[in-house]
């Protein structure tokens, strides 16, 4: 640990729980570094992630976005190809990206398909997959309203999966956000998550909230100021 992070965790009470606003205002506070760096969200899940009933998955689409312009990789054929592009997609392609992919090529962060081609795609399942990138009808990146796809993409629509851990990681937006904007990108990230909870899971489900910076402690977040739900 360097000594801006040491100065910086000095400001930060370990066991307390910040509201909302306090939350961000701190964050901004111990940030440190010059690059504007990516605000994490950490849900820490009532589930147990080994049963498949209790998988918690779904999307949100941020409603300011997530800072950042997303490379959207499209694999189609025929219109939809056309349609890709015409929605914003920075490649669209089929056996030719698929085997540019399996030759190493991934300067790309999302990858859409249409269920036609998913034959082709699947041969990159060992590559895309460990990466999180591999299309899935779940998270609506298998599908032929293709430009739909890609403009919530480029919108900035995030994808989340609980871990082995139990807890979910997303991506709410940069430091640069005023705190408003980031407020609200929490708050739809908080209940796109209470809104994928299973019907299996008893007991407590939202356990603890914290978030980050790239580089600053963790804050933990009152959970009673994100939600009126005592879920």
């Amino acid at each position: 640990m360097g000594k801006k992070y040491l100065e910086a965790i000095k400001k930060v009470e370990p066991l307390k729980e910040y509201s909302i606003d306090d939350a961000i205002a701190l964050l901004k506070e111990v940030s440190y570094v010059k690059f504007d760096q990516t605000v994490d969200l950490a849900v820490n899940l009532g589930v147990n992630p080994k049963k498949s009933d209790q998988m918690v998955r779904g999307f949100i689409i941020l409603p300011n976005g997530i800072g950042r312009s997303v490379r959207v990789l499209v694999f189609a054929k025929g219109e939809k190809e056309m349609e890709a592009t015409a929605a914003g997609a920075d490649f669209v392609g089929g056996d030719d990206l698929v085997l540019k992919i399996q030759q190493g090529w991934l300067d790309f962060d999302k990858v859409v398909a249409t269920p036609d081609v998913m034959s082709s795609v699947g041969k990159l399942g060992k590559i895309l997959g460990p990466r999180g990138l591999m299309p899935n009808p779940k998270t609506g990146t298998v599908t032929f309203d293709i430009g739909k796809a890609v403009k919530e993409i480029k919108a900035g629509k995030v994808d989340f999966k609980v871990d082995k851990a139990g807890i979910v990681h997303m991506p709410v937006g940069k430091m640069s956000f005023d705190i408003q904007k980031l407020k609200e990108n929490i708050l739809s990230a908080v209940d796109s998550v209470i809104k994928a909870k299973p019907t299996t899971s008893k007991g407590k489900y939202l356990r603890t909230i914290s978030m980050s910076g790239t580089m600053t402690p963790g804050l933990k977040i009152d959970i009673s100021t994100l939600t009126s739900s005592k879920i």
